[in-house]
C-alpha cells in the first residue's frame, strides 16, 4: 500500500498545569526536512523529538510544534531585579519628567525584564507528551494512507493506459514495414536509375532491423509490469517507482524515434502524456 507525504495529525493532552497541543503538517519532499517549533519547557527533548518523528515519518517536508497553554497555578516567569533597577536609574540619569512608579511602568516594558526559570519536567509529564507525539504521528500516517490509495489508483490507471497504447502499436507494426519499403521504392523509381534487386532487399532487412523497436517494446512492458509489483509490494516506493517511470521514459522516446508512422506517433504521444502524470504523482509519494 503506498503512502503520500502530505499529512496532518494534531492532538492535546492535559497536565495538571498545562494543556499541550501537538500538530504535525507533512508535504512531499526528497529527504526528511524537519522544522521544529518548541517550548523552551521541552527544548533539552529536542534531539529524542527529532528522531522519534524520523522514524516514523521517513521523508518529507514536515512541520511540527508543541503549543502550551497555562491553566493557571504554575508561572515560571520571573521578574529580574537589577535589570528593572538599572533601567530606573538610565531613565533617572537623562532627568525625564516623572516619578518613580513612571519610571517603573517604563521599565517594566523593556527587554529583559521577565525571565523564564527552567522547569524539571517529571516522568508522567513527558509520557503524556510521548502519548500526544504518538497519536499526532498515528494521525499523519492515517492521512498518508488515505492520500496514498488515491495516488495508487491514479499511478495504476496511468501505467496501465501505457501498456494499453503499447499493445495498440503491434497492429501498425506490418503496415509500417510495409509503408518503409514502398517509400524506398518510390525514391529509387524517382531517381530512374538501375539497381541490383537483391541488394536492395539487404539494404531494405538492414533498414528496417535500424527501424526494429520490439526491444523497446518488450523492456516498455516489463517495466510497466515492475512498475505495479513495486505498487503492491513496496511501502516506501517513491523514489523507485520515479526510476522505473524514468527507465519507461527511455524506452518510450525510443519508439517515438523509430516509428516512422503517423499512428504509432499519436500512440507514443499519449503514453508521454501518462507519464508526466505518473511523474508528477510519484513526487508525492514516500
Amino acid at each position: 500500500m503506498l503512502q503520500s507525504m502530505t499529512g496532518y495529525g494534531k492532538s492535546e493532552v492535559n497536565t495538571e498545569n498545562l494543556k499541550i497541543s501537538i500538530e504535525i503538517k507533512t508535504l512531499n519532499s526528497k529527504s526528511l526536512d524537519l522544522f521544529v517549533r518548541i517550548s523552551p519547557r521541552y527544548r533539552n527533548k529536542e534531539l529524542e523529538l527529532r528522531k522519534i518523528i524520523g522514524s516514523q515519518l521517513v521523508r518529507g517536508k514536515i512541520d511540527f510544534s508543541i503549543i502550551i497553554e497555562n491553566l493557571g497555578a504554575e508561572n515560571n516567569s520571573r521578574i529580574n531585579a537589577n535589570a528593572v533597577k538599572n533601567y530606573i536609574s538610565d531613565l533617572e540619569e537623562l532627568q525625564i519628567e516623572g516619578t518613580q512608579l513612571d519610571f517603573l511602568k517604563m521599565a517594566i516594558r523593556m527587554p529583559e525584564v521577565f525571565t523564564n526559570q527552567e522547569v524539571e519536567i517529571s516522568e508522567e509529564e513527558w509520557k503524556l507528551v510521548l502519548e500526544c507525539l504518538n497519536s499526532s504521528l498515528e494521525k499523519v500516517n492515517d492521512f498518508r494512507s488515505e492520500e496514498g490509495r488515491a495516488l495508487e489508483a491514479a499511478l495504476k490507471k496511468y501505467a496501465k493506459n501505457i501498456l494499453t497504447s503499447l499493445d495498440e502499436i503491434e497492429r501498425y507494426e506490418q503496415e509500417r514495414i510495409i509503408s518503409v519499403r514502398q517509400k524506398l521504392e518510390k525514391q529509387l523509381s524517382e531517381l530512374k536509375i538501375q539497381f541490383d534487386e537483391q541488394r536492395f532487399h539487404q539494404e531494405l532487412v538492414y533498414y528496417i532491423e535500424k527501424l526494429d523497436i520490439n526491444e523497446e517494446k518488450v523492456r516498455l512492458k516489463q517495466h510497466g509490469e515492475y512498475f505495479f509489483k513495486v505498487i503492491d509490494n513496496d511501502e516506501q516506493a517513491g523514489k523507485k517507482l520515479g526510476f522505473i517511470a524514468q527507465e519507461m521514459g527511455r524506452e518510450i522516446n525510443t519508439i517515438g524515434s523509430k516509428a516512422n508512422h503517423s499512428e504509432i506517433q499519436k500512440l507514443v504521444v499519449l503514453m508521454k502524456d501518462e507519464l508526466e502524470k505518473i511523474k508528477e504523482q510519484t513526487n508525492n509519494v514516500l
